[in-house]
């Protein structure tokens, strides 16, 4: 049987970070892929990382001025469903680490804290950040721009690879202390309203 620093392995924030680094870089030049496995450690961060893929392009394209109204609703309506799946996919990564630390009988004394933020929230950062990195290493290598525009585009790299050098660590930090029962493990549930049609007052009074 594997043991449970076996097990969270794939959660590792170094190995995360080459994970969506070598995403970003490969659906750049080809296009984004769907997971065909939602429920395993990889699958599950294949997933955040196609949503929040998908989610950055559409975000560019519904800040354009030169399309058609229709066009930006119907990027409005995409970066629903994708923001949908990605609050989804967050929760089932803390979901299957509950399964995890419940089988392997970690339990936490009653006045551990809980951490502010949870292993699938820092994962869902990281993999954003990652996307910033790769667009912004795009901005420093263009070829019609200013000086002054790579210099700031430098600088902010510079700035983001510090940020998602932190995140790793505090993946890697939290998911100790979980092993350790040092932090207690809480799955907070995010019943989004607007995107439900029983608690969205905007639809269902529509509706009656």
């Amino acid at each position: 049987m594997n043991s449970l620093t076996e097990i969270l392995t794939p959660f590792k924030g170094a190995r995360i970070i080459e994970w969506f680094t070598d995403l970003s870089e490969l659906w750049h030049n080809t296009s984004p892929i769907e997971p065909e496995d939602h429920l395993s450690p990889k699958g599950m961060t294949q997933w955040i990382h196609f949503n929040n893929f998908s989610l950055w392009h559409l975000e560019d394209e519904a800040r354009r001025s030169d399309v058609d109204a229709k066009e930006i609703v119907s990027c409005k309506r995409k970066i629903d469903k994708y923001n949908q799946q990605r609050n989804d996919a967050i929760e089932r990564i803390d979901v299957w680490i509950d399964n995890v630390l419940e089988n392997a009988d970690i339990h936490p004394d009653n006045d551990i804290e809980s951490n502010s933020e949870t292993p699938g929230n820092i994962i869902d950062r990281l993999s954003i950040v990652c996307l910033k990195i790769y667009h912004m290493s795009e901005e420093l290598h263009r070829d019609d721009v200013d000086k002054e525009h790579k210099k700031t585009a430098s600088l902010r790299l510079a700035i983001l690879n510090e940020q998602r050098d932190d995140l790793s660590n505090a993946l890697d930090k939290l998911i100790l202390d979980l092993r350790q029962a040092k932090k207690r493990h809480k799955v907070y549930r995010q019943f989004k309203m607007y995107n439900d049609p029983q608690f969205n007052p905007a639809i269902y009074k529509q509706k009656k």
